[in-house]
């Protein structure tokens, strides 16, 4: 589950923890958005923690030479 997913599933679990009025038999829909927020929050931890471990900085292996480059400038301008 990407970072989209993690993003739904607080979505979800606000929309049926604080803007539903539902009622059925046997299960809380308040403690399940909580826990569906919950475990999207985790995911958003996880996948931040994993991409900061993914992201390598390797250093250039090819030298930057600065040097004067060969420029012809002519006054007519396009090489006229």
């Amino acid at each position: 589950m990407g970072l989209g997913g993690c993003i739904v599933l607080i979505a979800a679990g606000a929309i049926l923890a604080f803007a539903t009025d539902w009622h059925m038999e046997g299960v809380d829909l308040d403690l399940v958005g909580i826990i569906l927020m919950a475990v999207g929050l985790i995911g958003v931890a996880t996948f931040s923690g994993i991409y900061r471990r993914r992201r390598v900085v390797v250093p250039s292996t090819t030298p930057v030479v600065e040097g004067e480059r060969d420029h012809h400038h002519t006054p007519g301008g396009y090489g006229l």
